[in-house]
Parts: C-alpha cells; structure tokens; sequence
C-alpha cells in the first residue's frame, strides 16, 4: 500500500486530539512532518505523535519537497492565506471547516489548487461517517417518502474569552463554528436551499453565541438549524439532533456529530419502527484515508469542490441575516 507522506501545519487543539489520531489509524498515511509557530512546540508533537520532521515555522514544511499532503488545522482567518501558499508549494491540501470566510474566497483557494494541480478538500470528517451514507440512502430508497422538513441542532459549551471561537476577530461564533456542521448536514441530505433566514443573540463582544434558521426549497420542503456556544462554559457538553420528517415518516438520530462506535437511527412509520445499527471508525482517520486514495489511485474528493461552494454560499446568507 502506498502511504502518502503528510505534513501538518499548526499544533491546534483539533490536530492533537482528533486528526492527528485518525492520521496515525489511516493504513495509507505517514506521519512525515509538523510545524508551529515555535520549533519547541513543534518538538513537542513530534516526540508525541512520532513524526520523522519538526519545523519552526510552516514555510520550512512547505519548503521540503518529500511532504506531499498537507492537514491545516490553523484558525478560520488563516485558512486563507496557508491554503494558498500550500497549493503554490504543489502540495495537496486537507483543510479545516468553514474552510473560507465567505463563498468568495473559498472558490479562489480552489481556483488555486486547480491551477497548481493540487487536491483541496474541506475537513468536514463527519460526512465520511458510514452513518451519513446509510440515512443518506434511506432517504435516497423513499423510506419515509418526500421529505419535508428536516431539524437538526449543535449546541456546546461556551468558552473563555480568550478562546479564537469566543472573538469576532478570529471568525468566532456559534454559526462558524457549529452552524457550518448543521448547514452542510442539511445541504448533504436535501441539496443547496433557494433562501436563508436566520436570527441569532449576541455576546457584548459581537459574537453570536446562539443562532437559529430555516433553509427554504423550491419543493416547498424546509430545514430549521440552532447552532450555539450557551451550555456550561468550559465544560464536554453538547447537544446533537436530527429529525428528517416525510410523507410517510419520520428518521431520527442523537448520534453526535463525528461519533465513533456502534451508532443507531430509528426509521418510523405508520406500520413499524425500525432501529438500524451501523459501525463507524473514527472519522477523522477515514477523511484522511480518502484523500490519500485521491492523490494516490485517482478517486475524487468525497467533500467535493461544489458542495463547499454551496455551503459557503448558504452559511454566508445565514451570517448576512444574523448581522454578522
């Protein structure tokens, strides 16, 4: 099998604990080289992680020409500009969501990437969850018939106020930071909405702290969101929900987003209700193993190139009705 020699760039909290343990569970990939902003922090996640190279800064990674793929981990207002410099290095790129600011400079960094024949895909992991794909196909086969409204929710802990996801400056805010998972779910399921309104409370630093909307389609179907930063501050909680009701019923899961394990759904009809099993990896190591089979055999993005420029257009319409 042939492992891709992967570079991160950033020790950020979701590197250590998330995608960097996936890495190390994915057959095809190499932990080859990481970066920080200081060499010692990056030592650090060398010796811990077990990466042949450690760098003091993210231009010396993307300077060695033995990385092939880089993981970008770095805050939401940085993502712009590494992406670009990565693409320009002609490495291949696994970036973090939202993975731009605005739809418009989402489609210049894939622009990028095309022109330096490199890969781009989004990291929203989830959506190589086999959980996805078997309420994806439920949906596809008619189980519960035409869909007509779909809800769905994340809410979390808030932060302290030095956290990036607690300043405006940084691109904090709930809708940033957890709406882009409900926008991008529903979008997944019932494709781009013609419209978007959406309301949300504010912090006294200008960010919203708790968001909700509806996604309107042509069909006449409807998908409602709450997105929020407003449970115990600095405290592991969260709320996850999806309801999908139809004409002829109703699927529902409290699976959490990006949950590992044996995960189940509930199918429910006038005749049976019906609870399905599915086991799911860790779905960061599975976001990895797919873009490593895109550089290595050809296969093509599963987060493709549209569907984030779908997701950036709606999530931007959601932030212009908030007064973001």
């Amino acid at each position: 099998m042939r492992k891709i020699k992967w570079g991160v760039l950033g020790t950020a909290n979701i590197a250590r604990g998330c995608t960097i343990p996936g890495m190390q569970l994915a057959e095809n990939c190499e932990l080859y080289a990481i970066a920080g902003r200081s060499l010692e922090k990056a030592e650090q996640f060398r010796e811990e992680f077990g990466f042949e190279k450690a760098y003091g800064s993210y231009e010396a990674l993307l300077a060695d020409p033995v990385v092939e793929a880089v993981y970008i981990p770095l805050p939401n207002t940085l993502h712009y500009e590494w992406v670009i410099k990565a693409a320009k290095a002609g490495k291949h790129i696994l970036c973090e969501k939202p993975l731009a600011p605005n739809a418009n400079q989402a489609a210049q960094m894939q622009a990028a990437a095309r022109e330096n024949g490199v890969l781009l895909m989004e990291a929203f992991a989830y959506l190589h969850s086999p959980l996805i794909a078997a309420i994806k196909a439920e949906l596809d086969k008619g189980a519960i018939g035409e869909v007509r409204y779909l809800e769905n929710a994340f809410v979390t802990s808030d932060y302290d106020l030095s956290n990036i996801r607690m300043r405006k400056e940084t691109l904090g805010g709930s809708l940033y930071d957890l709406g882009c998972y409900c926008i991008s779910q529903a979008i997944w399921l019932l494709g781009e909405p013609e419209s978007v309104c959406a309301v949300a409370d504010f912090s006294d630093q200008s960010v919203d702290r708790l968001a909700t909307g509806i996604l309107s389609y042509a069909n006449g179907a409807r998908a409602a969101f709450t997105c929020g930063m407003t449970l115990p501050t600095e405290q592991y909680r969260r709320l996850d929900r999806l309801q999908i009701h139809g004409t002829k019923g109703v699927l529902r899961t409290d699976a959490e987003y990006n949950q590992a394990g044996r995960l189940s759904y509930q199918v429910v009809t006038d005749e049976q209700t019906v609870t399905r099993y599915v086991d799911v990896p860790q779905n960061y190591s599975l976001e990895v193993a797919q873009l490593g089979r895109c550089i290595a055999f050809g296969e093509q993005p599963h987060v493709s190139a549209d569907f984030t420029l779908a997701t950036a257009r709606t999530l931007d319409k959601a932030l212009v009705a908030i007064g973001y």
